[in-house]
């Protein structure tokens, strides 16, 4: 067996495997993808992606694809059984990305929007009836075993880095000896996704809703657009005293579905009992191999956040290998993937678990004692979603006023002359000094651009970034390439010195250092 290389080898091909891969291929880098089935799980899984994903999603070139498949949030409202407010999340306003904070997605539809994109890319090589059978490593490579299904052929593959992306039976986190962290939440519940009859509304709220009544904890929620059709899903919880053959059954699917539209008014998609968990991985990288989504981490869906925090690992990871293949950095950049995101994930599940311990209650008095300290207003307000605590970012607090590092940077478009262009696209997935002044003379560095919003080729007309800019009153910040902010200076003049502090700060991970597996 001649062992065949190439820069990145992806195990799995789900979605969060088809966005790292596509964030690779468009920076030019080969990228092989191995799946031991031959075609796409057909029915939906996840139906989130909120703004800041959405937003990593635009920056693919994805922007007109996805307007067909997806519909922005509206209010998501948490009820006791007599439908009286518990908790309330406001999806639909706008958010600091651009658009509503949440969207609902079909996944099918999406995965085949990414693979098709992946299609124009001459550079990855996808193969479908795969099976992984080993992952090793040396100094110098990493090494996949791969098993055609359909002719028994088994062949050695190579690449600079092996990334499992392949869900949470992974042999990639099985291959580094990656144990899970239980954090102890699980509950069974019921997945229904149907297309409701046209011009069919009958009882379904339009927001997505989480009914927490203890005789039947129900979720109702958009699920995207198939092919013109709004779809809608259903997700009820399993009793302590029934079974899963009890639930996993058409007929017992329509009396649930009973109070709010019959099989007359709609067709059912699909039903399966599902067991939520919260899993983290102890470890996520052992040095050539990593992995990312489902492999990495697991989590309830209260939040949406299970697909949109896979996404979040194939940015962070993105920008980092890349640039450890093109020989800007050394490969302990890789050691940050972990230490920024392990915590941020972890904070992610803390408050997917806060609230489906509000919802998992099928105690009559228990849900009834959580109503009225809600009422009473004695329940603590959910966690706030995290930013990055830890990693690459600015420790030296003249570089971090107001605790701005980790921050999710505003997205804005920018006039460019004669054409507009979003903040993003200029940047492509580079460190970038965004400033309010357009006088103070910056040195250039070729390890960031230098924008200014008020000058006629970058002007920020929408407004967003200079009214956040002095809202947390900063002259200029740093911003990495996965949205976030490194620093940020309140003085104009002080910007030169937070350039010469990060460059400072990444001479640690400069490809002219010694590296561990280089």
């Amino acid at each position: 067996m001649v062992a065949q290389q190439t820069d990145v080898i992806v195990v799995g091909f789900g979605p969060v495997s088809a966005v790292l891969a596509l964030n690779l291929a468009r920076k030019g880098h080969q990228v092989q993808i191995f799946e031991r089935w031959t075609e796409r799980y057909p029915l939906p899984r996840a139906i989130c992606i909120d703004h800041e994903m959405r937003r990593m999603l635009l920056t693919l070139g994805l922007e007109q694809q996805l307007q067909a498949i997806i519909q922005p949030g509206e209010t998501y409202q948490w009820v006791n059984a007599d439908w009286k407010e518990l908790i309330t999340f406001d999806w639909a306003r706008e958010s600091i990305s651009g658009g509503a904070e949440v969207n609902f997605i079909h996944q099918p539809s999406f995965e085949r929007l990414v693979e098709n994109e992946l299609k124009k890319y001459p550079n990855v090589d996808v193969r479908l009836g795969y099976e992984v059978l080993k992952i090793e490593q040396d100094a110098q490579q990493a090494k996949v075993m791969a098993r055609n299904l359909a002719t028994e052929q088994t062949d050695l593959f190579s690449a600079s880095f092996v990334v499992g992306a392949d869900g949470a039976n992974s042999i990639v986190r099985q291959s580094i000896d990656a144990n899970w962290f239980d954090k102890g939440f699980q509950a069974d519940w019921l997945v229904v996704d149907i297309i409701p009859n046209e011009n069919i509304r009958n009882n379904i709220p339009v927001e997505a809703t989480q009914y927490c009544n203890p005789e039947r904890p129900t979720t109702i929620a958009p699920a995207g657009i198939f092919e013109g059709q709004y779809l809608r899903r259903w997700e009820f919880m399993r009793l302590p005293h029934e079974s899963v053959a009890d639930l996993e059954n058409e007929e017992k699917v329509w009396e649930l579905l009973k109070p709010w539209v019959t099989s007359e008014q709609a067709t059912l998609i699909r039903f399966k009992l599902y067991n939520f968990k919260s899993l983290i991985s102890q470890k996520w990288r052992q040095d050539r191999i990593l992995i990312a989504g489902d492999a990495a981490h697991v989590m309830p869906p209260f939040m949406g956040q299970g697909m949109c925090a896979g996404f979040r690992d194939a940015l962070n990871l993105s920008w980092k290998i890349s640039g450890v293949l093109s020989g800007q950095y050394n490969d302990e950049i890789l050691e940050s993937y972990f230490e920024e995101r392990s915590p941020h994930v972890n904070d992610v599940i803390e408050l997917s678990m806060f609230l489906g311990k509000v919802i998992c209650v099928s105690d009559p008095t228990e849900a009834q004692q959580r109503d009225q300290a809600f009422f009473d207003g004695v329940v603590p307000p959910p966690p706030n979603f995290p930013d990055l605590t830890q990693g690459i970012l600015a420790k030296n607090p003249k570089f971090n006023p107001q605790q701005i590092a980790g921050q999710l940077s505003p997205h804005s478009i920018l006039q460019c002359g004669a054409v507009q262009k979003r903040l993003d696209d200029l940047i492509s997935g580079q460190f970038a000094l965004l400033t309010l002044n357009q006088t103070i003379p910056l040195s250039s560095s070729d390890q960031l651009q230098i924008i200014s919003l008020q000058d006629e080729q970058s002007k920020d007309i929408q407004q967003v970034i200079t009214q956040f800019m002095q809202q947390h009153q900063i002259q200029a910040m740093l911003v990495r390439p996965d949205f976030y902010i490194f620093g940020a200076v309140e003085q104009a003049e002080d910007a030169q010195q937070l350039i010469e502090y990060f460059e400072a700060y990444m001479q640690q991970y400069s490809s002219t250092h010694a590296t561990a597996i280089a």
